[in-house]
């Protein structure tokens, strides 16, 4: 990516004193024509760029500019390591790995061992321990769909398990809350729309190109503003729960009542989902308010029992 490179580039000058356009054009795997342009993109950010002619000739960073040498400090290339290590994880990419070698290579080799055992101090990974183990693969084609503005045809499942076909202009993937969502424009809908990746079955890309229509990458914010309404709900819950609820509660939302008891005031959506949530923490849970969640959940646990009966 032209970003990546061109970061590199500036890294590489900063180090050396002078290489030449044939030396950075294979570095790069790009053209000398490319290194040049870059060159004039650099220059044009602000960086004073100084060509120097004959055999030993090449591209240098002007000397002055390089009294204070590190625009990007050891700490700076530790963090870079560590976003892109973390973004690996989650989206794996040949291309990030190679730009993970290329930025390391730029590292004095004094300090490469330091910044390896600190850039892996923090490690993001979304991938997940068990279920859907297509996730990563999905993510991979979304993301080179999107690239090459080609149409997504896939077979999806909302969260009543109702199941279409859609053929979607991809156009953004987001990781929000521990999972991945697609956003794209739905030919059948003729709007754009979230997809929740992991709901997504048989993905496959089409062979045609999109003109891309205008969007903005505020739109998951506008169409987040359409879900259900969340609410609090009060709960009383044992205390062996306590773990269970910091996933999704602070601890100054919780209050001890007596030795095994907490009082929870948990953020709930009233959906099958939501009261699927509740469900499952059985009979260590005790929702006191609001009253039309609590009746509902004896309503459902009801059929439950009729089901078991039957």
């Amino acid at each position: 990516m032209k970003i990546e490179r061109i970061i590199s580039i500036i890294m590489l000058l900063l180090e050396r004193r002078v290489v030449s356009a044939t030396a950075l054009a294979e570095t790069f795997e790009v053209s000398r024509r490319t290194i040049y342009r870059d060159m004039e993109t650099i220059n044009g950010a602000g960086i004073p760029i100084v060509a120097y002619a004959g055999s030993d000739g090449g591209f240098s960073i002007l000397e002055q500019y390089k009294i204070d040498k590190k625009l990007f400090t050891l700490s700076d290339i530790t963090l870079l390591l560590t976003a892109l290590g973390s973004v690996h994880a989650s989206l794996s990419n040949t291309e990030l790995l190679h730009t993970m070698a290329k930025v390391k290579g730029l590292v004095p080799e004094e300090h490469i061992k330091d910044i390896e055992q600190k850039s892996s101090q923090i490690t993001i990974d979304y991938t997940p321990w068990f279920g859907n183990r297509n996730l990563n693969e999905n993510l991979a084609v979304i993301k080179n769909a999107i690239y090459d503005k080609k149409y997504l045809n896939f077979q999806y499942f909302d969260q009543n398990s109702k199941k279409s076909n859609r053929m979607v202009e991809p156009y953004q993937l987001i990781l929000k809350d521990s999972n991945w969502y697609l956003v794209g424009y739905c030919t059948s809908k003729q709007d754009f729309r979230i997809f929740k990746v992991l709901r997504i079955s048989l993905l496959n890309v089409g062979e045609e190109t999109f003109e891309p229509r205008e969007f903005s990458h505020k739109l998951l914010h506008s169409l987040e503003a359409g879900r259900k309404e969340m609410i609090m709900v009060k709960l009383l819950i044992d205390k062996s729960l306590y773990s269970r609820m910091l996933d999704v509660v602070d601890e100054s939302g919780m209050e001890a009542v007596g030795e095994d008891k907490l009082l929870v005031q948990y953020p709930f959506i009233e959906d099958d989902y939501g009261y699927g949530l509740l469900l499952q923490l059985g009979s260590k849970c005790e929702c006191l308010e609001p009253r039309r969640v609590r009746e509902e959940l004896y309503k459902r646990m009801e059929s439950m029992i009729k089901l078991y009966r039957e």
